[in-house]
């Protein structure tokens, strides 16, 4: 069963299994060009606000700007068991694009949202060949995440996912909606593992309210899913719209050697990393990602 949750008839997105996905709609519904934006891991739409606000005028006109909340994360229904999966996110992405948004399209994706990304080259060529113009991978990841390193000593990393995979397990079989009733005590954790130096203190207050309202078990099965991503050979896809790849150097979920990685498959792709910066780009160097994502939109306009 999919878990109930109240949302607004105007904001929502009912896909083909009913699963009911928030959105959140902004800038010009005449614009030339969509940008979409898919969120990480336990995260939520709202990790894209500044950059969504930002475009319009980074990119110097219009643009309609998508967020959505991926099943079990912010304001959208649970997925069913077994649905928690990277595979169905791009499948929820595929019906998105079909069904409610016009037109080329610029794709953004954050951590498992840029996963998603590839997913959807992998079952959706198509869609790279005649609406896809633009995509931006951000903190993200191809594969090999089933036991991170997370910038620990070898040991210390490895009781480290001991203890993940002990605590993944005791939340595929948690009741409830929430993570945790109170965001609070995540933060201190999160900071460190989220986020490079000198983070805005309302960004961790924020984060840890998105990781505290993601649905448990889906939360357990999306790691599973996380674990069992390997997409390098779905980048071929990529390699036919223009493609920017972001990474933070302080980054211990998806570190520098990812992102390179991707790079080095997409030869005619961007590769920019941020000093600093951790896991969190889109609100760590929100200026900087807004301007590289104006780029795609406004390169298509010359085009």
């Amino acid at each position: 069963m999919t878990a109930t949750t109240e949302l607004d008839d105007q904001d929502v997105f009912t896909t083909a299994d009913g699963t009911r996905l928030r959105l959140e709609f902004g800038g010009s519904p005449d614009a030339p060009v969509t940008a979409v934006f898919v969120h990480g891991w336990t995260l939520a739409r709202q990790t894209w606000d500044r950059v969504a606000a930002g475009l319009p005028r980074a990119a110097g006109g219009p643009v309609r700007t998508l967020r959505y909340d991926l099943r079990g994360h912010g304001g959208s229904e649970a997925a069913a068991t077994g649905g928690a999966t990277i595979r169905q996110c791009a499948d929820d992405l595929a019906e998105l694009l079909d069904r409610r948004v016009a037109g080329p399209v610029v794709l953004a994706g954050h951590s498992m949202g840029g996963m998603t990304i590839m997913a959807l080259a992998e079952q959706r060529p198509d869609l790279f060949e005649e609406r896809i113009v633009g995509v931006a991978l951000v903190a993200t990841s191809c594969g090999d995440l089933r036991a991170p390193d997370l910038g620990l000593p070898g040991p210390v990393a490895a009781l480290a996912n001991r203890g993940e995979r002990w605590v993944r397990t005791r939340l595929a079989a948690a009741g409830g909606h929430r993570l945790s009733p109170r965001a609070a005590p995540l933060r201190p954790g999160l900071r460190w593992l989220l986020f490079g130096k000198r983070p805005r203190t309302e960004d961790v207050v924020a984060a840890a309210e998105w990781v505290a309202g993601c649905h448990p078990a889906n939360m357990a099965g999306y790691r599973d899913s996380l674990a069992e991503h390997d997409r390098i050979a779905a980048l071929a896809v990529l390699r036919r719209v223009p493609t920017v790849v972001l990474a933070g150097l302080a980054d211990r979920l998806t570190p520098y050697r990812h992102a390179r990685r991707i790079a080095e498959a997409l030869p005619e792709a961007r590769l920019l990393v941020y000093a600093g910066a951790g896991h969190m780009v889109p609100l760590e160097r929100s200026d900087e990602v807004t301007d590289r994502i104006a780029e795609l939109v406004t390169a298509h306009r010359r085009s």
